[in-house]
């Protein structure tokens, strides 16, 4: 079942936060007071979303994203803050995730919805399957 987070997820949601860090191979250390101040704003702001992909009332996905007045006034879009399923609940729930989030996205007004593909992760192809299109890449250095 995909429902939104509630409180009680937290510790759950954090460990998946954690899970998703490790699993990009991020070169900086997780910090679990930064997780979960993105655990707060995501299931406080209207602005925001949380779902969470539940199997027997445990958390095994989790999908944070928000919506915004995009800057060059394009409209109103949504985009994903962080995506992450246990390895062994990934397939058709997560597809699901992907449909709630969409439908979040159109009650909150959005004209387009955004995911993020990792270099390390790169599911551009199953994000093209569902009708998204490459827009644009970001590079980075760290310093």
């Amino acid at each position: 079942m995909i429902r939104l987070a509630r409180n009680a997820d937290r510790g759950r949601c954090l460990m998946l936060l954690k899970k998703s860090h490790e699993a990009a191979g991020f070169p900086w250390p997780f910090r679990g007071a930064n997780a979960y101040s993105l655990f707060v704003h995501h299931t406080s702001s209207p602005d925001a979303c949380c779902f969470v992909l539940d199997v027997g009332g445990v958390a095994q996905g989790i999908l944070m994203a928000s919506a915004f007045d995009h800057p060059f006034g394009a409209g109103r879009w949504a985009k994903e803050t962080v995506w992450f399923v246990a390895e062994a609940h990934r397939g058709r729930g997560s597809m699901r995730m992907l449909d709630a989030y969409e439908a979040w996205a159109k009650e909150q007004g959005c004209v387009v919805i955004g995911m993020a593909s990792l270099a390390s992760n790169d599911v551009s192809a199953l994000y093209e399957r569902r009708g998204f299109a490459s827009a644009e890449t970001h590079f980075l250095k760290f310093i």
